[in-house]
Formats: structure tokens, C-alpha cells, sequence
């Protein structure tokens, strides 16, 4: 059998659970992270990182643009359609996020905001320190709506999601004498593994048990890391691609170490950085057109308040593009990425 089959029986597989139990495959989703997963947050911030604008979510339901850092659906959007949800874990501080809605799960994650503290206060958005803080209130909430017993079968049952890391050292490290005179790459890796190892920790006191923690992607080859890293040339990046892989290792081991540390824990790393090499390095294979450029403007660099609705040259069809924005995949990569952690996400839902 090959590995198209395997893949469409596992598809099949899942379909049929959710069909079958007519609910979701974990009561809840909640997410901690950057831009990755930020759904709105940033929209009531006073930060210069923001997407709640055209084209931002052109591709969207009902051509929305939420904040969402994408012209659709965000990979971890489709993940929670892949494993049952029909509604996804509202921005924290959205007036959605409130009542029943709390209880399949919410969503912390702020765009430029990272392992490292200083960053998010850089550009004024949501550390992770404050976002485990919302975490901590929300759970009060949901004791108050379902129960102390059902809150905490919630808590335990649910899956957690943290995305971090490439506003560290895209949109800080590489950026900032103070960072890159002070430390070496590998120095600076070694702070944000500990913050993170820390984070999980923390997380782990508060009831998860579940957690899903995505690697760095190929830092070197998102269209805005090529045109101001890259030196004219059109490549990847091969320092920023090398520091991911570096940070990624360290991030495997990390994880294997507090799995065993911490008893009923399943903490898996979901890897993003190969399945999106893939799609950059071997665009046409996976049925795009451009993968150096992106849709939105001259492709090049624009992202946030760059790319808006008067950008010149934004593409027609995002879905021939690997990347929406400088530093973002489309939707359509996101359908594939998606997929991805589905497959390297089974023991959070098995």
C-alpha cells in the first residue's frame, strides 16, 4: 500500500470518528503563540502589527478580514474543522470570546510576539506570559459556565496549540545589534528553548495534558527574510534556514525531556519547517505557480499595514501562491500544512 493510500485511509478514519461521535475528537482547542495563530487579538491592541484590513481575508467566510494574517483560513483553523469543530476558538479579548463560546477553547496567540519577553514588547503586542495570564482567567470563566467537574474535564481533555519563535529572530534577533552583538545564534536559541520549556511547564501546572508545539518554519526562505536578508539573491537564506534547524533540534530534545519529566503528558512537536521547504523548493509538485513572491503587493516584503487594499500588483488568485503576505503562507499552503499536522498531531487526539 502506498503512502497516497495510507493517507487517504487515515482522512477517512477521522471522518468517520467525528461522523460517528457527531462531536468533536477533544472537547476544546486553545492557542498560545504569534501570528501564527492570531485570529484577532492584535485588533484591540495598540500595535503597528495588525490585519484586521483589505485584503487581509478576501478568501475568507464572507470575505472577512478578522485579523487573521492570511487572505482565508489559517492552518490551525482547518485543523480544527479536521478534527470536528464547525466553530473556531474565538480571539480572547473579541467580545465572542465569552459564555458558551468558552467552551470549545479560545485563542491567545498575538502576531509578533514570541518566546523571548522583549519581543512582543517591541511591537506592543501580547508576550506569552500575559497570554498564559488570560489562559488563567478563562479557566475561572469556564468554571463559572460548566461547572467545576466539567471545567476541569475540559481542561484535561483538550488539546493546546503554541506557535512561536519567528518574530524572535526575524522580526528581533536578526534585526537588533543589542540582541546579535550580545549573543550568538545558538545563545539566543538556548534563551527561547527555556522560555519555552518553562511555558510548557507552566501550562502542564494548569491541567493540559495535550500539547502541540509547532517548530520553526524555513526562517531563510519566507519572501520577506530573502529581501532583506538575502542580498540580492533569490534563495533561501541559508543562516536564518540554519538557526531554524538548530532551534527546531533543540526543540525536539527539549520536548522528549519534559515528556518523560512530566507524567501524562503528551507534548508532540509538529513539524512545519520540511512540509513548507517542500512547497518553496518544489512549488509546481504541489500545485502552486510562485513560491519566492507573495500574492499581496510586489510579493517581496509587504505584511501588516503594507499590504493593504491599495497595494499595487497584489495577485488575483492566491491560491497559485505559496505566500500571502512577506512573512505568511496562503490559504491554500495552509490546506497542505494543515494536513500535515494533522498526521504528526494523531497521539493528541488517538
Amino acid at each position: 500500500m502506498g503512502a497516497l493510500e495510507i493517507f487517504l485511509i487515515f482522512f477517512v478514519f477521522i471522518g468517520v470518528l467525528c461522523l460517528v461521535n457527531g462531536q468533536p475528537l477533544v472537547p476544546a482547542l486553545f492557542i498560545f503563540g504569534d501570528s501564527v495563530g492570531d485570529v484577532g487579538n492584535n485588533n484591540q491592541l495598540f500595535t503597528i502589527v495588525k490585519a484586521n484590513f483589505p485584503p487581509y481575508g478576501r478568501d475568507f467566510i464572507g470575505h472577512k478580514h478578522t485579523g487573521r494574517f492570511c487572505n482565508g483560513k489559517l492552518a490551525l483553523d482547518l485543523t480544527a474543522e479536521n478534527i470536528g469543530f464547525t466553530t473556531y476558538p474565538p480571539a480572547y479579548l473579541s467580545k465572542e470570546a465569552s459564555g458558551q463560546n468558552l467552551l470549545t477553547g479560545a485563542n491567545f496567540a498575538s502576531g509578533a510576539s514570541g518566546y523571548y519577553e522583549a519581543t512582543a514588547q517591541l511591537y506592543h503586542t501580547i508576550p506569552l506570559s500575559k497570554q498564559l495570564e488570560y489562559y488563567k482567567e478563562c479557566q475561572k470563566k469556564l468554571v463559572g459556565i460548566a461547572g467545576k467537574a466539567n471545567a476541569s474535564s475540559i481542561i484535561s481533555g483538550s488539546i493546546y496549540f503554541i506557535s512561536s519563535g519567528s518574530s524572535d529572530f526575524v522580526q528581533n534577533y536578526y534585526i537588533n545589534p543589542l540582541l546579535y552583538e550580545k549573543y550568538t545564534t545558538d545563545q539566543f536559541s538556548d534563551i527561547l528553548i527555556q522560555s519555552y520549556a518553562t511555558f510548557v511547564q507552566e501550562l502542564y501546572g494548569l491541567g493540559a495534558r495535550k500539547i502541540g508545539v509547532a517548530t520553526l518554519p524555513p526562517l531563510g526562505c519566507l519572501p520577506a527574510s530573502i529581501t532583506i536578508f538575502g542580498s540580492d539573491s533569490n534563495e533561501c537564506v541559508a543562516k536564518l534556514n540554519k538557526a531554524a534547524i538548530s532551534f527546531n533540534n533543540k526543540l525536539n530534545v527539549t520536548s522528549q525531556n519534559l515528556q518523560n519529566k512530566l507524567s501524562n503528558l503528551t507534548l508532540v512537536v509538529l513539524d512545519i519547517y520540511q512540509p513548507l521547504y517542500d512547497l518553496v523548493t518544489k512549488p509546481a509538485a504541489n500545485g502552486f505557480a510562485e513560491a519566492r513572491r507573495a500574492c499581496c503587493g510586489t510579493g517581496l516584503l509587504e505584511t501588516s499595514y503594507l499590504c493593504n487594499a491599495k497595494s499595487p500588483g497584489t495577485c488575483a488568485n492566491a491560491s497559485q501562491y505559496v505566500f500571502w503576505d512577506g512573512f505568511h503562507p496562503s490559504e491554500a499552503a495552509n490546506v497542505i500544512l494543515a494536513n500535515d499536522l494533522l498526521i504528526s498531531g494523531i497521539a493528541l487526539i488517538s
